[in-house]
Formats: structure tokens, C-alpha cells, sequence
């Protein structure tokens, strides 16, 4: 064990926050707690002692004033240890009972005891115990030591320096199994008692095993053989054995025979089954290629289709690349065709009136007939046409009308999707977050879950422990009753001795004691005898107890660490508010998965729309290129119309008709000046449909087209052309793989028939296989039972039937040897086999101890171990003397003076600590502290003792050390000074100049 860093606040002497380092002094090894008289020094190992066992040597009377005095009342009280044991790192930290203020209304209330542990892992302290009860049999396990071994090995405190030296045998033997973990010999001693008396048992019991051995192996013949029992008297033991030995020949045979015959089953069941296997292998393959290849004959029967969907696909994409130029030529040609109409019109209307079609001199011909050609001409036109018109007029502007409520009501719907988009966008955004924290809540929901059942399993668990306790209590009290008993057993027979010897005084005859001839007054005898038989059944009793004891102690501890872990498993939290955590989280996982659906559908619902938005989109294109076109014809029909309309206006002029004036002028006139618009209409209209057509046969020229036509016929719209393509490559893929499976199956089965194999004949043969097998394992298993236990029941009857005799002897040596290991007669030293270990370890800590105290005592001193028998029943073997040059003789060491006991016990406290850590699995020592008896020591003495003590830094040991002496603060550079402030709190600086 090796200390680390010690924080201590409000406790002893120390107010504000103290920090010690231990391992600042590792490079030094010894290091110095210097300071006056009543500043604190001893307050230091205090605070270590406190942490670690929950109370400190110094404060163990009634008033255990831990808590500085120097405290406000709000201020705390902890004190925090971290430190190593096992290559394990830990921290523990306390804080006593105080009264501190309320948090809610005036007075004080009582802050309890505070424990917490916690271990280093991975960087990180990790809580292992959170309750006093709890820290304590953890640090139980960890140090392995109690307060008092603490005390007398580790932290050597005032008044307690010298205690392992000075002990009692049993006292020392307490000491040494801990350290040594030698209860394992009484383990040992407590199983040759069990054995003995098993022994004992065995020897009682075996006349009658004999015989019910023998019963036993007949009654499972007749079972086997199916016989009743003989009526035929009584057979002899012989006859019996003879018997026996007969049918467990005859079983041997019948285990043989089942065992060949179950081993002929499993081989034909394994052929059966290996047969099945490859039959079902071959019939799933045929099957596959039967549905490969009705598979690949529909796809090649859709080939055709399928290549003229790639020609259509093909010269779709080249006719795309001429769509502007045909859309260009058409639009110019029917301009020109309804120009050059026009102009033909107006000559028709021209020629009719008898007039010359002669252009150039249209002019001058308009000048000369002004009158009545013009106006006739002009007038029978233009009301003839003027109905149809007007029809023509109405008739489109309906048409108009209704592609314009189709576009509308489209634009409408379509008007309403960016905004749905937007809310279901925001919609699965927000569904999309709160879906993401589903994983993280179904890991929540499965921890909590883990704790409240370790929380429902600690709550079981508390009841189980409180009994188990309770029967400790209730076991340990009757084994102190026992020991009381024993102890009162022992003092009576002790003071009745005397009564005893003199009831063998005769007259005259010499006193067994003094040798005196008379005997003036003999003791009398009590009312109230005590033999040895008495102290032997007491004796037996309280091991009785101290058996039960053990048993429930262990049981005690079982169901504590058992109820630790499981409340360590719930983080310390109690079943209800787990329970409402497991609420919440189970609350939390519901709308994390509602969420994850609502996101889905969100998104199915938002493809959707896009499909609609789509397919609306592409209506509305050919529906507005429809109403353009009907635009056009409007206007157009509107025009002529109107045209119409006019010319008759003019011709009529103010009178009622055109005929009653000029209408034959008008009319001529009219017709003359439409011919040359319209000449003049038709040159601009047919120059531009000439460049067009010019423009388009160019292009039709290079893209392999013979014309516009069949470019125009080649023609398909965006979505034809990515259906065919998909339903193309589509085929290909498809194609392609059935081929690959077909061809590899082919090759798979080559040889072999189309139509797939029967598999019912060889299921039927296995599923035969498989009972026959079945029921050979089971004929064998039940043969070879029967002639093993027959064996077995006339070994052991034979073997019972030859060591009867031998029981006997066995068991004088068992109990010989039990009641030797148990310090019993014949054991004249009355030593145990676990001390007489520890006797051993003893003598190598007196030779590791002598070491040193020859060089401090100038080799006046000597430790011996004796192993004397000791008095009133105490442990022996365990006694230690000091011999003493000077004299030559042996003295106890309690006859030592100050100084000499201060240098016996550091030697021997110091060979404790160095063949403890030599021993495997013992406790290793890596920190000592020395808080007493330096100044007891001369300057000469003192020296040696600091050489000692300085030899003690190898193998990586840290011993700190406490005195005022001022040689040592000289010796000791490496120091932690413990110093009282003005105002009366002590506060530590650690080698002399870095405050903590």
C-alpha cells in the first residue's frame, strides 16, 4: 500500500483546505513532519487514519471532537486519501457527524457521517461505495488490514508505537493472520475435524453397507432381466457376490452388443442423410433451371419489341436536334400560304369584276376607276364573307375561352403546392430532429432499466442481508456464551483442584504437593464439581459455536457484498425515482420512434406532390400551346372580319345601300387597293418562307432525314424518350443476367434431367434412418447405465466387504493427526497448525528485526522468539523475549526502558513491514509513519536510528517521520511543516518553501 496525496478541510487544527503530496517526497524517501508542540503534526496521520477506518486514535473517547474547532458553522468537515494497493488506485473521502445550519429556517441540524470511495479508471474516478457501511467492508478487501493492524504496521501513532512488541500471543496471532493470510490453516484444521468424525461414521456405518450394496445390484438385475424375487431362503454373502458378479458380466455383454448396434445405426442414418441432402441440393437446382430459362424465352420473346423501341428511341434523339428549325419552317410556310390566299383573293375579286390582272398598272387602273368597278367589287365581297367571319369569330373566341378556364383552373391548383412543400419541408425537418435522438433513447431506456432492476434487486436484497446479519448477531452471541462458559468451567476447575488432592490425602502418607506427613486442614470439596469430561463437552460446544459462527459470518458477508453490488449497479438511487426515470425515457422513446414515422410519411407524401406538380406542369404546356394557336386563328378571323365590316361601311356611306349609289365605284376601288396589299403582303410572306424552307433542307440534308416530314414523324415528347430508354436497358440488364444463371446452372447439371427428382422415397428413408438411430442411442445409453452401476455397486461392495477391518486403524491415525493440528493431546505444546505457521513467519521478522536493532543498540540487544507453552489456554508458540548481552539472559520486553523499547520496536516494526511485502499475496508496505520517540533517543542512538531509517528508502518505500528534534530537521531536507497561524488555524507547507 503507498499513499498518494492527503486533502484535509475543517478537521483537528486545520480550518482552510490542506494539501499534502506524499508523492513529492518518493524521490527522497524519508521525509520530516516538523512543527511546534500542539501545531498538528500528529493531526496529519490523523486525517490519514480517519479516511481510511472512520476514526483516529487520538479521538477515540466519548467526545470524538473530529471537527476543528476553529469552524464557522456553515463551513464543511471532509478529509480525502488517495492511495494505491494491488496495482489499484483509489480515493476515499469522509466527513464526520457535525451540526451545521438548516437550509431552510433558523437552528442547526445534524450532517451525518459522509463516506464515499472511488477508483482510477481509464483517467476517470469511478464511484465504487457511496455509504459508510459500505466504504468500510469495501476498504475491508482493499487494505486487508484493520484500524489496529493499521496502526501497529503502517501509521505507528503515539501511544501505539510499541504494541506489536509488547502484545499478548493472541493479540499477535490476530495480527499475523491478517497480514500473512494464514486462516487458510484453519481451514485445514477444521477439515481434518470433518474428517475425523466422517471417520468415525464411515466405521459405523460400513457393516451395514455391505449388504445394502448387494440388495441394491440384485434389484436392478430382476429389473433388468424382468425376474421376481427368489423365494428360495436366505443366500449366503458368497452366493450373493457370486451372483453379482455374474449379471454384471451378462450386462457388460448387453452394452457391448448395443453399442455395435448403435454404431451400425448412426453410420446408415448418416448415409441416409447425406443421400437426402444431395438429392434436395440437385432437385432445388433443377427447379432453378427450369425458371431460368421460362424466364430468359419471355425475355428474348420481347426482343423485337425492344429493338424497335431502340430505333424509335434513336431517331427521336436526331429528329430532337431539328424540333426548332421544322417548328420555324411550318410557322413561316403558313404565314406565306395565308399571304399568298390573300393575294389570290384579291385577284379573284379583281378578275371578276372584268378588270385585268395586270399589277403593274394596278395603280393607275385604281386612279381611273374610281367609281363604279371598285365599289361593285368591293361591296359583293366583302358582304358575302362578312357571316362567315363573324361565325368563325364566335366560334374561336369559345374555343379561346375554354382553353383559357382549363389554364386557369391548373394555374390554381398549382398555385397552392410551394407553400404545402414549404410546410411539409419545415414538417420533416422537425420530424427528421426529434427521429434522430431515437437512438440515444432507446440506449437511455435500456440503462435505466438495468439500474432499476439492480435497484428492485437491492431493495430484495436489503431483507436478505439484515437476516443474514441477524443470524450473525444471534451466532456470535452464543459462541461469546460458549467462550464464557468455557472460561467459568476452567476457573472452577481450577480452584477445585486443591479439593481434589486433598480427598487423596490418607493419614500418614506424604501430601503430593509439600511431602508433609500430616494434614491439619485439607481443603473440603465444593458443592459443585467440574471434571475434565465437563471442560471437554464445553470445549466442544463453543468450537460447535464458533463453527456456526463462521458459517454465518460468511453467509452475512455473501449477502452484503451481493446487496453492495446490486445497489452499485443502481448508482446508488432508489427503486421510485428510477422509476420515474424509466417513465420519462420510455416517454421520450415513443415520440422519438412517432417521430421517425411521421418523417416517413411526411416524405412519401412530399414525392407525391412532385409527381402531381409534374404532370400538371406538362398539361398546361400543351394546353397553352393550343391556346396560342387559337389566339392566332381569333385574330385572324377578327381581322377579316372587321376588314369586311369596314369595306361595307365605306361602300354604303351615308345612304341605305351600296347599289342606290356608289356602290359599283366603292367596290372596284376597294378590290384594287386590297390586290396590292396583298401582292405586297404575299412578296414579304413567301421570301420568308422560302429562307425557312431553305434553312430546314440544309439540316435535313445533314441529319439522314429524306425530309421534314419524316423528321416531323420522328418526333417523341421528354417522358416518351425516358421510358424507352429505362424499358431498354432494362430488357438488357434483365437479359444478360438470365443468361449468366442459365449457363451456370446448365453447367451445374449437365447430365443430369429436366424434370426435378422425387425427394419423398429418400425423406422416407431417412426419417426411418433417423428412429432406428434413435432408438439403437437409447438401447445403448440404458445398456451401458445398468452395467456401470452394476460395477459400480459390486466394487464398492467388495471394497466395503475387504477395509471393514481396515476403518478402524484409519480412523486412530485421522484423529491423531485432527487432534494434533487442533493443539490438542498429544500435542504437548498446545500450538495449532496455523500457529505454528505463524511462528515461523515470527522467527523470520525477529532475524529481519535483529538486523537492526544489533546496530542500534550497539549489538547489546537481541529479539528471541520462544515458544513456550502458554497459561489459561491462550495461543502459544507466538512469544517474543529480548536477550541482553550484558547479563547473558533472557528478559521480557516489557523490562525495557524507554529508549530501548522505542529502538526494539522500530527494528521490530521495521522486519514486520520487510517480510510482509517479501511475501506473495501478503500486503506489501510502501509507506511508514513514525510519530513518537526520537526524542527519547541520545545524539549516538539517534543517529543509528536515522541510518536505519534511511536504509528503509530502498525498494521504493516512503517513511515520513514526526518529532521536534532539531538534529533531524538538519538530517531531513525533505520536510512538511505544520504551523500554527496567529489567529489560530494550522496550516501545512510542504518542503519548507512551497505553500500548499
Amino acid at each position: 500500500m503507498r499513499l498518494h496525496r492527503l486533502e484535509i478541510e475543517g478537521f483537528g487544527p486545520f480550518r482552510e483546505r490542506q494539501v499534502v503530496d506524499f508523492d513529492a517526497f518518493a524521490a527522497d524517501g524519508i521525509f520530516l513532519i516538523a512543527g511546534r508542540t500542539g501545531a498538528g503534526k500528529s493531526s496529519v496521520l490523523d486525517g490519514v487514519c480517519f479516511a481510511l477506518y472512520g476514526g483516529a486514535p487520538r479521538y477515540e473517547g466519548a467526545d470524538k471532537r473530529l471537527r476543528s474547532d476553529h469552524c464557522a458553522p456553515e463551513d464543511p468537515t471532509t478529509v480525502s486519501v488517495e492511495f494505491s494497493a494491488a496495482e489499484r488506485r483509489w480515493r476515499v473521502t469522509r466527513s464526520p457527524e457535525y451540526e451545521r445550519p438548516k437550509l431552510r429556517g433558523p437552528g442547526l441540524t445534524t450532517e451525518p457521517h459522509r463516506a464515499q470511495l472511488d477508483e482510477l479508471v481509464d483517467g476517470e474516478w469511478v464511484g465504487k461505495a457511496a455509504r459508510p457501511v459500505d466504504v468500510a467492508r469495501e476498504l475491508d478487501e482493499i487494505l486487508g488490514l484493520s484500524q489496529q493492524q493499521f496502526l501497529q504496521v503502517i501509521l505507528l501513532a503515539q501511544g501505539r508505537f510499541a504494541e506489536f512488541l509488547l502484545a499478548k500471543n493472541d493479540d499477535r496471532q490476530r495480527l499475523l493472520r491478517k497480514l500473512f493470510g494464514t486462516r487458510t490453516y484453519e481451514d485445514y484444521q477444521n477439515a481434518f475435524e470433518q474428517r475425523r468424525k466422517d471417520a468415525e461414521r464411515a466405521l459405523t456405518a460400513a457393516g451395514d453397507g455391505v449388504g445394502m450394496l448387494l440388495g441394491e445390484a440384485e434389484r436392478l438385475t430382476r429389473e433388468t432381466a424382468g425376474d421376481e424375487p427368489s423365494a428360495d431362503g436366505t443366500p449366503s454373502t458368497a452366493d450373493r457376490f457370486a451372483e453379482v458378479e455374474r449379471a454384471v458380466q451378462r450386462a457388460a455383454y448387453r452394452a457391448e452388443t448395443s453399442a455395435r448396434e448403435r454404431d451400425a445405426a448412426d453410420t446408415a442414418h448418416a448415409a441416409a442423410e447425406a443421400r437426402h441432402r444431395a438429392a434436395a441440393t440437385l432437385r432445388e437446382k433443377q427447379v432453378q433451371r427450369v425458371r431460368a430459362r421460362t424466364a430468359l424465352a419471355a425475355l428474348e420473346s420481347a426482343s423485337g419489341a425492344i429493338d424497335h423501341d431502340r430505333l424509335v428511341l434513336e431517331r427521336a434523339v436526331a429528329a430532337e436536334a431539328l424540333r426548332t428549325s421544322i417548328d420555324a419552317a411550318a410557322r413561316a410556310e403558313a404565314a406565306a400560304s395565308r399571304a399568298s390566299a390573300a393575294e389570290q383573293l384579291a385577284l379573284t375579286a379583281w378578275i371578276a369584276a372584268g378588270e385585268r390582272p395586270d399589277a403593274a398598272g394596278l395603280g393607275i387602273r385604281i386612279a381611273q376607276l374610281t367609281g363604279e368597278i371598285a365599289i361593285a367589287t368591293a361591296a359583293a365581297s366583302a358582304e358575302s364573307e362578312l357571316a362567315a367571319a363573324e361565325n368563325a369569330v364566335v366560334t374561336t373566341r369559345e374555343t379561346c375561352a375554354e382553353f383559357t378556364a382549363l389554364l386557369g383552373r391548373i394555374d390554381e391548383a398549382r398555385a397552392g403546392l410551394p407553400e404545402r412543400l414549404a410546410r411539409l419541408d419545415e414538417q420533416i425537418r422537425l420530424h427528421t430532429a426529434a427521429a434522430g435522438a431515437l437512438p440515444a433513447a432507446q440506449a437511455h431506456r435500456d440503462e435505466v432499466a438495468e439500474r432499476l432492476a439492480a435497484a428492485r434487486e437491492a431493495e430484495q436484497l436489503a431483507g436478505a442481508r439484515n437476516d443474514a446479519d441477524a443470524a450473525h448477531a444471534v451466532a456470535l452471541t452464543a459462541l461469546e456464551r460458549a467462550a464464557a462458559t468455557v472460561n467459568a468451567l476452567l476457573r472452577q476447575r481450577l480452584a477445585g483442584h486443591a479439593a481434589e488432592l486433598a480427598a487423596a490425602l490418607v493419614d500418614g502418607g506424604p501430601c503430593a504437593v509439600c511431602g508433609a506427613l500430616e494434614h491439619p486442614a485439607p481443603a473440603p470439596l465444593t458443592d459443585t464439581v467440574v471434571t475434565d469430561d465437563d471442560v471437554a463437552a464445553a470445549e466442544a460446544q463453543k468450537d460447535h459455536a464458533a463453527d456456526a459462527e463462521r458459517s454465518a459470518s460468511g453467509r452475512a458477508r455473501l449477502a452484503r457484498d451481493a446487496h453492495a453490488a446490486a445497489l452499485a449497479r443502481a448508482g446508488g438511487e432508489s427503486v421510485e425515482t428510477l422509476e420515474t426515470a424509466m417513465t420519462a425515457a420510455e416517454v421520450a422513446l415513443v415520440a422519438a420512434a412517432d417521430s421517425a414515422r411521421s418523417r416517413d410519411r411526411l416524405q412519401a407524401e412530399r414525392d407525391e406532390l412532385h409527381a402531381t406538380d409534374e404532370a400538371a406542369a406538362t398539361e398546361r404546356e400543351a394546353l397553352a400551346a393550343e391556346l396560342v394557336e387559337a389566339q392566332t386563328a381569333l385574330a385572324r378571323h377578327e381581322a377579316q372580319a372587321a376588314g369586311a365590316r369596314a369595306t361595307v361601311d365605306a361602300a354604303r356611306g351615308d345612304f341605305a345601300s351600296v347599289s342606290a349609289r356608289i356602290a359599283e365605284a366603292t367596290r372596284l376601288r376597294s378590290l384594287a387597293q386590297a390586290l396590292e396589299d396583298a401582292h405586297a403582303e404575299s412578296s414579304v410572306r413567301a421570301a420568308a418562307s422560302a429562307d425557312a424552307a431553305a434553312d430546314l433542307a440544309v439540316r435535313i440534308e445533314s441529319s439522314g432525314f429524306v425530309d421534314a416530314a419524316e423528321a416531323t414523324s420522328a418526333l417523341r415528347d421528354a417522358g416518351e424518350r425516358t421510358a424507352l430508354d429505362a424499358r431498354i436497358r432494362d430488357h438488357d440488364a434483365a437479359l444478360r443476367a438470365e443468361r449468366d444463371r442459365l449457363r451456370e446452372l446448365e453447367l451445374d447439371l449437365a447430365g443430369e434431367p429436366d424434370d426435378p427428382i422425387d425427394l419423398e422415397p429418400l425423406s422416407t428413408a431417412l426419417a426411418a434412418a433417423r428412429d432406428a438411430w434413435s432408438a439403437a442411442v437409447d438401447a445403448a445409453v440404458h445398456a451401458a447405465q445398468t452395467h456401470e452401476r452394476l460395477r459400480d455397486l459390486h466394487a464398492r461392495a467388495v471394497q466395503a466387504h475387504a477395509t471393514i477391518a481396515d476403518l478402524a486403524d484409519e480412523y486412530d491415525v485421522v484423529a491423531r493427526l485432527a487432534n494434533t493440528v487442533a493443539g490438542k493431546a498429544p500435542n504437548t505444546h498446545r500450538m495449532t497448525l496455523e500457529s505454528f505457521v505463524l511462528a515461523a513467519e515470527l522467527e523470520e521478522i525477529v532475524e529481519a528485526a535483529n538486523l537492526r536493532l544489533q546496530d542500534m543498540s550497539s549489538a547489546r540487544y537481541r529479539l528471541q522468539h520462544t515458544d513456550a507453552r502458554a497459561a489459561r489456554g491462550a495461543a502459544s508458540g507466538l512469544g517474543l523475549q529480548v536477550m541482553d548481552a550484558h547479563t547473558g539472559q533472557a528478559r521480557p520486553a516489557q523490562s525495557l526502558s524507554g529508549g530501548e523499547t522505542f529502538l526494539a520496536s522500530l527494528a521490530l516494526a521495521l522486519g514486520l513491514a520487510e517480510v510482509v511485502t517479501a511475501r506473495a499475496g501478503g500486503v506489501k508496505l510502501d509507506t511508514l509513519f513514525i510519530d513518537e520517540g526520537f526524542g527519547s533517543l541520545d545524539d549516538d542512538t539517534l543517529d543509528l536510528a536515522m541510518r536505519t531509517l534511511d536504509e528503509l528508502r530502498q525498494g521504493g518505500r516512503t517513511v515520513g517521520l514526526i518529532s521536534h528534534v532539531a538534529a533531524m530537521k538538519e538530517q531531513l531536507p525533505a520536510q512538511l511543516v505544520v504551523e500554527a497561524t496567529a489567529q489560530g488555524p494550522s496550516v501545512i507547507r510542504q518542503d519548507s518553501a512551497l505553500p500548499v
